[in-house]
């Protein structure tokens, strides 16, 4: 065989060759969590995302007046359950956090306490994120604490992104327990038109990384932020981005690791 027929047959067998393995291997699928807070009060948006058809997944706030009735709603209809844990912010009223917030001048025990009760103030729940907290959340004594008992009940923890000091990726690394952190917030500010851009912004983080978290709201603002969402979806189905459950993320680490929700 002549030198540069060659040359072309082996080019076609590599060709061949590289063409197969990609048909055996295909694109990993692109995961988006779309977490949407403050379930548990106000009824702005509560029943557009728990009546969706969008598998988002429900952060309540504990010992609200529907704490318990939005968490059931949200498992009976197939939504992934989490607590929306309040805690101080370096501003912001005090009233914002509800009852029972976990602030700096809790004891350790005290921290213990209040977080066993709003696991049970919110029943399915798989995991936390937190509710404000940028002062709390820099405080190790505080997280150490959060982050010891959603071990005991085996949670997984989403960090809201609220201080760029937050002690959560330390603590959680240290013991043992999954952890995420937010990528977009949605409606930061109040338009249908923003929420729909920090979408497509969340599509592009997802491009990169694979996977990404974006958390909304309920209540005043929820419908405007459920409008949003739900006219993101087809774009988000154009790039091949699937919305999932937020425990989907964790799929290998939550398997590894025997985590259930309780």
């Amino acid at each position: 065989m002549k030198k540069p027929a060659l040359i072309v047959f082996l080019f076609s067998l590599f060709f061949i060759q590289t063409s197969a393995f990609a048909k055996e291997t295909p694109a990993k699928q692109l995961k988006a969590a779309i977490i949407i807070d403050d379930f548990g009060g106000g009824s702005g948006g509560v029943r557009d995302f728990l009546e969706g058809d969008i598998p988002i997944t429900a952060a309540v706030m504990p010992f609200s007046e529907k704490s318990r009735e939005h968490a059931v709603w949200a498992h009976k209809n197939g939504i992934e359950v989490m607590i929306h844990l309040p805690m101080e912010p370096k501003k912001g009223k005090r009233s914002w956090l509800g009852p029972k917030p976990i602030t700096v001048d809790l004891s350790t025990q005290e921290v213990r306490m209040r977080v066993e009760e709003a696991i049970k103030s919110v029943p399915y729940a798989v995991g936390l994120n937190n509710h404000m907290g940028s002062k709390a959340v820099e405080n190790e004594q505080i997280v150490r604490a959060i982050v010891e008992v959603a071990k005991e009940h085996r949670l997984f923890i989403i960090d809201s992104g609220t201080s760029p000091k937050s002690k959560f990726p330390e603590l959680t690394k240290e013991l043992g327990v999954p952890l995420l952190q937010r990528d977009v917030f949605l409606d930061d500010i109040s338009s249908s038109s923003h929420v729909r851009q920090q979408m497509i912004r969340l599509a592009k983080v997802i491009e990169i990384k694979g996977s990404g978290i974006a958390i909304g709201h309920v209540g005043i603002t929820g419908r405007i932020c459920s409008v949003g969402v739900f006219e993101s979806m087809a774009e988000f189905r154009k790039r091949n981005i699937k919305i999932v459950p937020v425990s989907e993320l964790f799929k290998e680490r939550l398997l590894n690791q025997n985590l259930t929700p309780k």
